[in-house]
């Protein structure tokens, strides 16, 4: 029995260490060079490979018995010894706003180095303002489906991220239609007391509202996820195993609070309250006659500080003395959040309700606004939408919500600590996922995490697997994102180094038997670059 387990372990190393000689001839700078190149130019489908100008070209391996292992032997290096499965995030962009898919050699290459390293698979965006982006109801999946079809014939699982905002870097708009009902009613959109609009994703209060053509956005959203089920039938629960539900801006479940932080200023502010747009004040004013406080309903708080201020500029989010913790306070707090909440709510029932038997699991993002978290009030949250201070617990109700409708969580940041925050922001990331963690355990509710950014936060890395090794809480992390500078050489190997460590926390490739190491050696490798991106 033990000899047994011996050589089952030394089997699996000479496989992951063959797998990582063949990953020695990738080359990750041609790689990165093509994701730079800026291409415009829109193709069909059936000519984008023949049109795009590149060539991609995988050599140097010789020998069948290795390629075999991109079938075999990687999926099993797919998750650490905790059990953490390693997805990377594909380009925001990775379809064009023509529908094909961007940089596709350069993706292809990609796919088949994270398939060599073990990775198990890959994350992908999904944007409304590009399937649905000239009429209702009229779709188009044709680039999304070329790209899952690469992923799959890559041999990795894909979790898709349907995305009901837009983004400005890239630039990915709304649906067309959508922007043009809110040229003429910006009521649909969540609005701050300056009555400046947020354009990048509807405002939760015209959920239930026949706002768009006389549909309401759930049903919309409804009916392009249940699209999106019948187009990506063939891939459900084989290669597709992942989908995140669009929960707000940026994906996340939250208010856009912090969009307008003045560029030059370090230190975040608190953000600001977005219950200004018409229809959220009809909601705020019939929940305050309703309670008997009519006067409360006039608007949110007037002694609040604005987006890039601190917590002190002004009255409301003071530690002592506050409005926030005041019979007013905890009225409109109470109000703001549960209205989040709700909406959350919508959106994770719709989702697990439409993909119940899709054998895709179904997930939803929460923020993770650290800034000022160990002030009384925590304001940035607050203004974020989560009424959680040092008195009060504003994740359970999140978390049982989750649960309630059998979704797991996604939890950004898992590459952040304490100390390397800055000392006047009163920064603490790390204790507050600790606090969503322990919310999240206590509803049986599990997490997939994912970093901040691609650039990384000092000491990422290291910050990541602490996060990761010995919590069984954490299921899969998504590692954001693959592009030029995900393959530069300032980031790649430390990112390989990474994942070589979460594959084999135990033992190194010292520990091979001489006669495999040998065997892998007389492999012909070549030092030469084996991925080649070049114009035809």
């Amino acid at each position: 029995m033990e000899v047994s387990v011996i050589c089952s372990s030394q089997a699996k190393i000479r496989k992951t260490e063959l797998a990582y000689r063949e990953l020695g001839c990738f080359d990750p700078k041609g790689v990165s060079k093509a994701f730079s190149a800026k291409s415009r130019v829109c193709f069909s489908p059936s000519t984008m490979w023949r049109k795009a100008g590149i060539r991609s070209t995988l050599k140097a391996v010789q020998s069948e018995a290795v390629r075999s292992e991109k079938v075999s032997g990687s999926s099993r290096m797919s998750k650490s010894r905790d059990g953490v499965r390693l997805f990377v995030g594909l380009p925001l962009d990775a379809v064009s706003d023509c529908n094909t898919v961007n940089h596709a050699r350069a993706i292809a290459a990609g796919l088949k180095a994270l398939k060599l390293l073990g990775v198990e698979g890959v994350e992908l965006p999904v944007w409304w303002g590009i399937v649905e982006k000239e009429a209702m109801r009229k779709y188009e999946w044709s680039g999304y489906l070329a790209l899952a079809k690469m992923v799959q014939d890559a041999g990795l699982k894909l979790h898709v991220s349907l995305c009901f905002h837009a983004s400005k870097q890239p630039k990915i708009p709304l649906p067309e239609w959508v922007s043009r009902i809110g040229e003429s009613d910006p009521n649909i959109f969540f609005t701050d007391r300056a009555g400046q609009h947020y354009k990048e994703c509807l405002s939760l209060a015209v959920d239930d509202l026949p706002v768009l053509d006389g549909r309401t956005p759930i049903q919309v959203y409804h009916e392009f996820c249940e699209s999106f089920k019948s187009s990506f039938s063939p891939f459900m629960g084989s290669t597709l195993t992942g989908i995140s539900m669009g929960l707000g801006p940026d994906g996340e479940l939250r208010y856009p609070s912090h969009h307008k932080l003045t560029k030059s200023n370090q230190i975040p502010g608190v953000g600001e309250f977005q219950c200004y747009d018409k229809n959220m004040l009809g909601i705020l004013k019939q929940h305050a006659e309703a309670t008997g406080n009519s006067l409360w309903g006039l608007g949110g708080p007037h002694d609040v500080p604005t987006y890039d201020q601190s917590p002190n500029s002004n009255n409301f989010f003071r530690d002592n003395g506050g409005s926030w913790d005041s019979p007013y306070g905890d009225f409109f707090l109470s109000w703001y959040s549960n209205q989040l909440i709700s909406h959350g709510n919508r959106l994770l029932s719709l989702a697990a309700s439409t993909f119940s038997e899709s054998a895709a699991t179904v997930c939803g993002k929460i923020p993770l606004m650290h800034s000022w978290y160990k002030t009384r009030s925590h304001p940035s949250e607050l203004t974020a939408g989560y009424y959680n201070t040092t008195t009060r617990d504003g994740y359970e109700v999140v978390a049982e919500m989750f649960a309630r409708n059998s979704c797991k969580m996604i939890l950004p940041g898992m590459d952040l600590s304490d100390e390397h925050q800055s000392h006047e922001s009163l920064s603490s990331p790390e204790f507050l996922l600790a606090d969503i963690k322990k919310a999240c355990r206590k509803h049986g509710v599990e997490v997939c995490g994912q970093n901040s950014s691609a650039s990384m936060a000092p000491g990422g890395f290291e910050q990541i697997k602490k996060n990761l090794l010995g919590e069984n809480i954490v299921d899969l992390f998504s590692y954001q994102r693959m592009g030029a500078y995900f393959f530069s050489p300032e980031h790649f190997p430390s990112f390989t180094g990474f994942v070589r460590s979460l594959n084999q926390p135990e033992l190194h490739s010292d520990d091979l038997p001489e006669q495999e190491e040998e065997a892998a050696g007389s492999l012909n490798v070549s030092s030469e670059a084996s991925v080649h991106m070049q114009a035809v």
